[in-house]
C-alpha cells in the first residue's frame, strides 16, 4: 500500500477532530492513534486523548505497531479502567470513539460478528467488544477502514454487531458523511477516481467531476505526521 494513501487517510482523520474534546480508540488501532496524536500536534493541543490501556494523554517515547502495547502508558496523566469508558460515554463525557467493521454498510452499522447465516456463517468474527454500547452512547462515531471494496461496503451487512451515531467513514478512496439516505460521499481522495469508487462500493453513490476533493496533506500536516510517527506506524493496517 503507498505511504501517500496512509498518510491521506491519517490526515484525514486527524483534521475530524476537534479541540477540547474526548477521544477513544480501541484495538488494532494504528491509523486512529496516529491520527489523535497528530491532531493534537496541529489543531486540537486540548484534546484529551484515551486508548486501550487506560492512559491519559500519555506520552510515548515511540509509537507501538499495537495499541495495546504498553509503551502506550508511558507518561500517562492518569489511568482508567476500560469499563470507566463506558461510564463516561453513558454520561455523555465520551466525544469521539473510533470503531471499524469488517463490513460497513449504507445505514453505517458495522459487521464485526459473522459473514453470512450467524448460525452457520462463511467466517465468524471476534465480535464487537463493546462496540454496540459505544456507537449508541459517544457523541459521535467515526469509522475507518482500510479497505474499500464492495465485499466490505455493503448494502446491509450480514449481522448488525453495532449501529449507532456515525459521523464519518474514512476510507482510501474517500471520506463518506452519513446523510438522511445513508452513507454519501463527501469527498473522494485526490489519487482516487470516480468510476473505481463506483465501482468499489456495494451500493449506490454519487460521485462524479463536481464531486469536491478532499484536500491532500499540506506541508506542515506532512511535517507534524513524520515527527509523530517517524517509524511509519500508520502503515500497519495496510
Amino acid at each position: 500500500m503507498s505511504l501517500h494513501i496512509a498518510d491521506q487517510m491519517a490526515v484525514s482523520l486527524a483534521r475530524l477532530l476537534r479541540n477540547g474534546e474526548t477521544v477513544f480508540h480501541g484495538v488494532a488501532s494504528p491509523l486512529p492513534m496516529v491520527a489523535i496524536l497528530l491532531a493534537r500536534k496541529l489543531h486540537a493541543p486540548d484534546l484529551v486523548y484515551l486508548n486501550i490501556t487506560g492512559s491519559v494523554d500519555p506520552q510515548p517515547e515511540r509509537l507501538p505497531e499495537s495499541t495495546v502495547d504498553p509503551v502506550l502508558l508511558a507518561g500517562t496523566a492518569g489511568f482508567f479502567e476500560l469499563k470507566d469508558v463506558f461510564d463516561l460515554a453513558a454520561r455523555g463525557r465520551l466525544d469521539t470513539a473510533f470503531l471499524s467493521g469488517l463490513q460497513i454498510d449504507r445505514r453505517g452499522c458495522i459487521n464485526m460478528s459473522a459473514v453470512g447465516p450467524y448460525d452457520r456463517p462463511k467466517v465468524r468474527l471476534p465480535g464487537g467488544a463493546g462496540s454496540a454500547f459505544l456507537m449508541e452512547t459517544a457523541g459521535r462515531v467515526l469509522l475507518w477502514r482500510t479497505k474499500h471494496d464492495s465485499r466490505t461496503f455493503v448494502e446491509r451487512v450480514s449481522f448488525a454487531t453495532a449501529c449507532g451515531r456515525v459521523d464519518r467513514v474514512v476510507t482510501p478512496l474517500v471520506v463518506f458523511r452519513l446523510g438522511p439516505q445513508g452513507l454519501e460521499v463527501e469527498s473522494i481522495h485526490p489519487y482516487a477516481d470516480p468510476e473505481l469508487v463506483r465501482r468499489e462500493t456495494g451500493f449506490p453513490v454519487t460521485v462524479d467531476a463536481d464531486t469536491p476533493v478532499t484536500p491532500p496533506p499540506t506541508e506542515a500536516e506532512r511535517t507534524a505526521l513524520a515527527a509523530v510517527d517517524p517509524d511509519k506506524v500508520r502503515l500497519f493496517e495496510f
